[in-house]
């Protein structure tokens, strides 16, 4: 445990420029803070003590903003940033070096039992507001785009934008190297319905100005 912690304290330094110490990030970081004690929860509701892991997964909740149910499953170097309003479902697993924002929602779609959350793999970042609600797997290296909703698969190396979450392959390589830092960056992402758009625009154009052409032909 103290090793997934370290790792945890690791992935604030490197992917948050505000954090100027290995101090303030212990102290000052509310997402770091919600993976602590839900880590102790869940080895709580592993050995079966699962009521007093409730109970400190809710004093967690009460302290933090983020919900995390004990039973979810998370890897090493999870960084919540900011943190307020995500939630993460009981059958949720979540890989290594994941990085969520604020407002995000890992859940469920109805009260199926079983399997009901998703499952997210290495490296995936998923920005503010997004929403992740099924039991399917986001791809290792992916991004969920911000506010977007996803209710199906993501392959790997994907990019997701929009209601509901449209797949977008970023020029088809790798988001993600092992050598790298995870690609944190929200705003320049593809949007396929603003590019459908414009091809449309341009070809009403080009239609238009044909009927013009041939409307002058006829005049002549």
């Amino acid at each position: 445990m103290f090793e997934l912690i370290k790792e945890d304290i690791r992935a604030v330094r490197e992917r948050d420029p505000a954090a100027r110490s290995t101090l303030e990030v212990i102290l000052c970081y509310p997402g770091l803070h919600a993976v602590f004690w839900h880590r102790i929860a869940h080895w709580l509701y592993r050995h079966k003590c699962r009521l007093l892991a409730r109970i400190l997964s809710n004093l967690n909740r009460f302290a933090t903003g983020i919900e995390i149910h004990p039973a979810a499953k998370i890897g090493k170097g999870l960084f919540i940033d900011h943190g307020m309003g995500v939630v993460i479902g009981e059958t949720t697993e979540i890989g290594d070096n994941v990085t969520i924002y604020q407002g995000a929602t890992l859940g469920g779609t109805g009260k199926e039992t079983g399997k009901r959350h998703p499952t997210i793999g290495n490296n995936v970042v998923i920005s503010t507001g997004a929403k992740v609600l099924g039991p399917f797997r986001v791809g290792d290296n992916s991004k969920i785009g911000a506010g977007a909703v996803v209710l199906r698969e993501v392959p790997p190396n994907s990019t997701v934008v929009g209601i509901p979450g449209r797949v977008v392959k970023k020029d088809n390589k790798r988001v993600y190297d092992e050598e790298q830092s995870p690609d944190l960056d929200q705003v320049d992402l593809p949007d396929p319905v603003n590019e459908a758009l414009m091809r449309l625009t341009i070809r009403l154009l080009d239609l238009e100005k044909k009927v013009e052409e041939l409307e002058a032909k006829h005049k002549a």
